[in-house]
């Protein structure tokens, strides 16, 4: 456990801390981005301006300002900020902070702000210790993650707190983060001579993908790295930018990869490009597993493509079979035949309607018995027992003959029903054929 303690006991060139560190905003009007949030007007403004921040989670990917929002309103605030990392708090941690929580408010009148910093790493088990204290007011509750909260945070703790979705920064903000930097004399580059090329700050700030830490940090190594001018100038080329920021690789926390496995399925349904942009992107920058997206698609093979084309599902199969006997990168090729494949199928979700229409016929009616005439008659007896009438369709014209297969409760009841897409309008048409010709009359003649 540990106070927010941001002083600047060091020159800005010491390099006691890093650009990063020194340039972080100590003020809402130096915070960059999320202004829909914190934006003049807006409702978290004017509680930080105020001082009268209640309980809230910060969600948003990482590097969007989650942290320095917290930071932000530790300077702002006339209570005590405290600061929990939940990989290494504890529950005794919690209840020590609890306990002096009340000592402050009953003994100096002081509120108690807790900024718990990765909260969906916070088992159930912290969070239930937590919740009490904030349910009471005896502390105000700060929460940071970068995973969906309705998948990791207590509901009860969720609901006594407001939700801020922070979005993701662009280029533009780090870029606007480096020319602050530039010509800030304290805290920033400002006390160097710098000449920096404007296709050196594009290019940080494009590689940066809106990550303002890792755009400060590469021009701050850029910047003291390169050999200085007979003048004392240092030149910042692109050359230099170039080396001192790489291409990162693309992390994937369990809610990005419920959302690219989301957003693949549902591209099933309509997009043959992005369904394919989802399923490499997934396996080659986030590092998802290929199996994954084989069974999502064997899934989506039917429950939205179904009878309408069952090659589909062979399809998928047969690409899962390669994918185990050549592997990856090679059984791409048949990966991607397979997805193409399904998303040019003609669609029906008939097979997903028929189960649910099955499912609230059984819940509906409880137990139900089988027909005699269904009822399994290879035995000395059935017959005695009554069960016979059953007919062998192959033995009546069309290999097809009409009687009762369902339960009495349901009998004439349809639960699978045809559609006019690809395969299933020759299913819908046969049924019609033989409903006009092999169904009994009144009579009972065919």
């Amino acid at each position: 456990m540990d106070l927010f303690s941001f002083r600047e006991d060091k020159p800005a060139g010491s390099g006691a801390r890093l650009l990063a560190d020194r340039m972080r905003p100590q003020t809402l009007d130096e915070y960059i981005g999320q202004e829909h949030i914190v934006g003049e007007g807006k409702l978290l403004r004017r509680a930080i301006e105020s001082d009268q921040v209640s309980s809230i989670l910060l969600y948003g990917p990482p590097g969007c300002g989650k942290t320095t929002l917290a930071h932000i309103i530790s300077e702002r605030t006339s209570g005590i900020f405290v600061k929990l990392n939940a990989v290494d708090a504890t529950v005794k941690d919690v209840r020590e902070t609890i306990e002096q929580a009340k000592l402050n408010k009953s003994m100096y009148d002081r509120k108690t702000i807790l900024f718990l910093d990765e909260v969906h790493r916070f088992n159930t088990a912290r969070q239930d210790a937590l919740l009490p204290a904030v349910e009471q007011g005896i502390i105000i509750f700060i929460g940071a993650t970068t995973e969906n909260p309705f998948h990791h945070v207590n509901g009860a703790l969720l609901s006594r707190s407001t939700l801020f979705q922070l979005e993701a920064l662009t280029s533009e903000h780090s870029l606007l983060a480096m020319q602050r930097a530039l010509v800030n004399r304290e805290r920033g580059l400002g006390f160097m001579t710098l000449d920096v090329e404007e296709e050196a700050l594009q290019h940080i700030a494009s590689q940066a993908s809106g990550d303002i830490r890792r755009a400060l940090n590469a021009l701050e190594l850029a910047a003291v790295t390169t050999p200085s001018q007979p003048d004392g100038s240092v030149h910042v080329t692109l050359e230099v930018a170039e080396e001192s920021i790489r291409q990162r690789t693309v992390k994937a926390d369990a809610s990005t990869q419920y959302d690219v496995l989301s957003a693949f399925h549902k591209s099933i349904r309509g997009s043959s490009d992005a369904a394919l942009f989802w399923f490499l992107y997934a396996v080659e920058k986030l590092g998802m597993d290929p199996m994954t997206f084989l069974r999502r698609l064997i899934v989506a093979c039917s429950e939205d493509i179904g009878l309408a084309n069952p090659q589909a599902m062979v399809q998928a199969v047969t690409a899962m079979d390669a994918y185990h006997k050549i592997g990856w990168p090679e059984a791409r090729l048949n990966i991607t035949q397979a997805i193409l494949f399904a998303v040019e199928s003609p669609k029906s979700n008939s097979v997903v309607t028929a189960i649910d229409k099955a499912m609230r016929a059984m819940d509906a009616l409880g137990r139900v018995e089988v027909p005699l005439h269904l009822r399994d008659g290879h035995y000395a007896g059935s017959t005695q027992l009554g069960h016979v009438g059953y007919q062998y369709p192959h033995d009546h014209p069309g290999h097809y003959v009409h009687q009762q297969y369902l339960p009495d409760q349901l009998d004439g009841k349809q639960l699978y029903e045809a559609t006019e897409q690809g395969m299933e309008e020759k299913i819908r048409i046969n049924r019609q054929r033989r409903y006009r010709n092999y169904r009994p009359d009144r009579d009972g003649k065919v």
